[in-house]
């Protein structure tokens, strides 16, 4: 066992000091019916520094508890036979300062029965144990037993770390020790033997300094690892982007051939090992009938038509974006998103869409929900950061002053339509483009999108995620016409055009995704199971990945816009986990099975 290390030592001028600043009005009101009280000594141990007196709030703490303790048995003992009064010290400080509080306040209660608590975890003080002959001496003189009848023996195993302390000092940590040591009405005495096993000392300490070197070279392995794999990709990439410019050479090279001349240039795209160029898909409505033009150049690189070359040209992008896993980053540094939702009435798909950003790879999730919402969301996990403002009267200020954090915020899972919950996200959309940070809207933010389409057109970080109901409407409101159900693709188009080129997502069958520019459509298979809460899962996964893509130079982007990318690597993301938990579940598949399968589905797509 850890030697003790808290609280010990306080000269008489520390404690006198310490009981000057812990007795005053306002600390005394700030503790009274509070149990979470690390502030009020936190205060106290910062107003004894400024005194020269190096304390820490938790060693306050101890020290206070142990006097108050002290006081306590001390003042029981008067009762009986008046000569325990003695060993309290500081008893007519103690007594100034209690005798005006009432006799159980819930931080007395807790300290008389920390008597025993201590004595389990061993983080009691020095001058309150009772391993000296001097507190023998005082049970004798008293008369007063403080073991049960029956005790019971802890044995810990000893571990003492040596604190170097002068002659003077230990000579005045005796003195104390005897002079503040009280008999306890519940501790068993401990075995002396923890401080005699010299051989099991040595023992642990070689064990501690192996498993401390063990670890050093763990990581410093781990770092090298990572290195030869970032010049791995480097190096690779330095390949791929060589052979596109030989390639691009050689179709600048090839002049219009003269009639009659077999044309070789088709069959050119066919060897090349691994294309990256932003425009990079084919355009399958070449005419057949005109073999002889070099227009195959636009057929090589052409991302206009959907088609499965698409979506093994984008997936190799998204495997681009994803932030290597490395010792040096700190928390916060691959994603802090925000997610705005949360009401009484829906309280699980802000859940859904904050723990899927963080199983996807974010460090950080935020929930900016109402008051009366916040409480269930935060038990449904401790990983999130919730924040009750949503509905206050000045939600958009004091959502402001997290704004600074977050790298991209999604707008819309269980938000409801009430028109104070629509007004904040309105003003929470126009804080957060004045920062120029992603911004996805889904859900119930769509809705407000159908109302007031200019919060978000034209912001080219925006990206918007219907499914079929949603789009419907949203397109009869912004383009203000009736949507024509057998040219999906053509719809997505004219309504992405509309709201100023913004990237848009038709989530269905076939999720179908356009740009302003480009066109993909992510078909990977996934499953025949529908249930609440996917588009939750595939709106946070898209926070985290917009963030990732935003920031990725050109180079790994290769030309492509990055929320095209971010879209599809969701969307994929969503598919694979609902082909994973619809292989294990079936029938009974739900988002929650889902959520549990984003690690090994982000492994298998963009890990592998």
């Amino acid at each position: 066992m850890l030697a003790n290390t808290r609280g010990f030592l306080w000269s008489d001028l520390e404690t006198r000091a310490l009981l000057d600043i812990w007795g005053e009005q306002d600390v005394q009101t700030a503790l009274d019916g509070n149990f979470r009280n690390s502030h009020v000594y936190r205060d106290v141990a910062c107003r004894l520094g400024e005194m020269g007196f190096d304390r820490t709030p938790e060693q306050c703490r101890i020290r206070v508890k142990g006097l108050k303790r002290q006081y306590y048995q001390a003042k029981e003992g008067i009762k009986k036979n008046g000569h325990y009064r003695k060993i309290c010290k500081f008893y007519d400080e103690m007594d100034r300062i209690l005798s005006n509080r009432p006799h159980l306040d819930p931080q007395d209660m807790i300290d008389s029965v920390a008597i025993g608590d201590d004595a389990m975890d061993g983080t009691e003080e020095e001058g309150d144990g009772m391993d000296h002959p001097q507190e023998a001496y005082i049970m004798e003189s008293t008369g007063e037993c403080s073991y049960a009848d029956h005790p019971v023996k802890l044995e810990y195993p000893s571990f003492p770390i040596p604190v170097p302390v002068s002659n003077s000092a230990s000579t005045g940590q005796r003195q104390n020790n005897a002079q503040n040591s009280t008999p306890s009405t519940t501790r068993t005495k401990r075995s002396k033997k923890r401080y005699t096993n010299l051989s099991l000392d040595k023992l642990m300490e070689k064990f501690l300094e192996q498993s401390m070197e063990a670890e050093e070279n763990f990581y410093k392995y781990e770092e090298q690892r990572l290195k030869v794999e970032d010049k791995r990709r480097e190096a690779e990439h330095s390949r791929e982007l060589q052979m596109l410019q030989v390639l691009g050479q050689m179709f600048a090279s090839i002049a219009t051939p003269a009639p009659g001349r077999p044309q070789t240039a088709p069959s050119a795209p066919q060897h090349r090992p691994h294309n990256h160029h932003p425009a990079e898909h084919s355009n399958r409505n070449m005419p057949p009938s005109a073999p002889s033009q070099p227009i195959v150049i636009e057929r090589a690189f052409s991302l206009r038509s959907p088609s499965p070359r698409n979506m093994e040209n984008i997936l190799p992008l998204v495997k681009n974006i994803v932030p290597p896993l490395t010792s040096k980053k700190h928390k916060g540094q691959d994603g802090r998103i925000g997610i705005i939702g949360g009401c009484q009435e829906y309280t699980g798909a802000p859940y859904f869409a904050a723990i899927s950003a963080l199983k996807a790879g974010a460090d950080v999730s935020h929930v900016f929900c109402t008051k009366d919402a916040a409480t269930v969301i935060k038990s449904y996990s401790p990983e999130l950061i919730v924040h009750p403002i949503l509905d206050s009267p000045n939600a958009v200020a004091e959502f402001e002053k997290w704004l600074p954090r977050l790298h991209s915020i999604v707008v819309g899972p269980g938000l409801g339509r009430d028109d104070k919950l629509l007004e904040n996200a309105k003003g929470i959309i126009g804080k957060s483009r004045s920062r120029d940070i992603p911004i996805v809207i889904d859900a119930d933010g769509l809705w407000l999108v159908s109302q007031h389409p200019s919060i978000i057109q034209g912001y080219q970080m925006g990206i918007l995620t219907p499914n079929v109901m949603e789009f419907s409407r949203l397109y009869e409101a912004v383009c203000q016409d009736s949507m024509d159900s057998s040219d999906k693709k053509r719809n997505v188009m004219r309504l992405s055009e509309a709201m100023g080129n913004l990237t848009v997502v038709l989530k269905g069958e076939e999720d179908i995704i356009f740009d302003g520019d480009k066109m993909v459509v992510c078909s990977h298979e996934g499953s025949s199971r529908r249930c609440g809460g996917q588009g939750d899962l595939l709106s946070g996964c898209l926070g985290v990945m917009a963030h990732w893509a935003f920031m990725s130079t050109t180079e790994k982007t290769n030309g492509v816009k990055p929320s095209l990318i971010a879209a599809f690597g969701a969307c994929s993301l969503t598919r694979q986990c609902n082909r994973q938990a619809f292989h294990r579940h079936g029938r009974a598949t739900t988002t929650t099975d889902m959520i549990a399968e984003i690690g090994a589905a982000f492994k298998k797509l963009f890990e592998s």
